[in-house]
């Protein structure tokens, strides 16, 4: 069978990386100042942080579904079937939304929800092309990529609590008083929420526990499979990103820990200046 991979830039997969591995990628839209912008495409992460800095209003938004069944009417005329990697269903509608428009195609366009986002999305479209290649059927990808849902973990310190605030995920004198004591909440993502995971003093002591909790990850629930490390960061400076980085592999030498740029579905709750680790299997 010839399958067709899509995704979205929840994945934090460039449209360059995209074409590279062969797959098809959506561009997520944004509102940003009551204007639709799309990752990747008419909106750079610097540009997208200018604008939140000057206070311009930012809010997430799903692909029109006139867009995903355009391109896979489009991949169906040469593919028997179609995979399509949408964010986990615990942080969007759009799995679902993507679930409700595949019923009409007759099992050749099947969503797969292995409650990821960022780079344990990445992964997954990763392994899905590898387990293609083994010979693997489009529903047999999706049944064993769905059954290690929770073979990933992502931990995120953020810098500052007001785009949460604005969210509506903690109060406005909760991120008052965080600032004023220099609070750092460590947030993680397992499998499909996003949790409190620690809220500690500065941001020094936030990158000691991320690292901490990989760590504890990688020994404990993982230790018996192959994964994949990451470093994540939020802003328009790539040198933030890549001081990470050396932080990260100094921490993790036994892995070759890769760093990506948050996509912006996660940057506008958490703003500039997230710093975030991650793991997830690689087949």
């Amino acid at each position: 069978m010839k399958t067709a991979i899509v995704t979205d830039t929840n994945s934090g997969i460039s449209a360059s990386q995209a074409e590279a591995m062969g797959i098809h990628l959506i561009p997520m839209p944004f509102f940003i100042g009551g204007e639709t912008y799309y990752e990747g495409k008419d909106i750079s992460h610097a540009l997208f942080f200018e604008k939140m800095a000057d206070g311009v209003e930012v809010s997430t938004s799903q692909p029109a579904p006139a867009d995903i069944l355009a391109l896979w009417e489009s991949l169906l005329e040469d593919h028997d079937a179609v995979l399509y990697f949408p964010m986990t269903s615990g942080l969007s509608g759009s799995c679902a939304s993507a679930k409700s428009l595949a019923r009409e195609y007759g099992g050749r366009v099947l969503v797969v929800d292995d409650k990821r986002i960022s780079v344990t999305l990445m992964q997954s479209v990763r392994n899905a092309l590898t387990l293609l290649a083994q010979g693997k059927t489009a529903e047999e990808v999706r049944d064993i990529l769905e059954a290690e849902s929770y073979d990933s973990s992502i931990y995120i310190a953020v810098n500052t609590l007001e785009y949460l605030k604005k969210s509506g995920r903690v109060t406005a004198a909760g991120a008052a008083m965080a600032a004023i004591l220099s609070i750092k909440p460590v947030l993680q993502i397992q499998g499909d929420k996003l949790d409190a995971y620690k809220k500690v003093r500065g941001m020094n002591h936030a990158k000691t526990v991320l690292m901490d909790a990989l760590r504890k990850d990688l020994d404990t629930r993982f230790k018996d499979l192959e994964m994949n490390v990451f470093a994540g960061y939020s802003g328009g400076d790539p040198a933030l990103g890549e001081a990470w980085l050396e932080e990260v592999q100094r921490e993790f030498p036994e892995y070759e820990v890769e760093l990506i740029s948050l996509p912006l579905s996660i940057c506008c709750h958490t703003g500039e200046g997230a710093l975030g680790v991650a793991c997830a299997k690689k087949w």
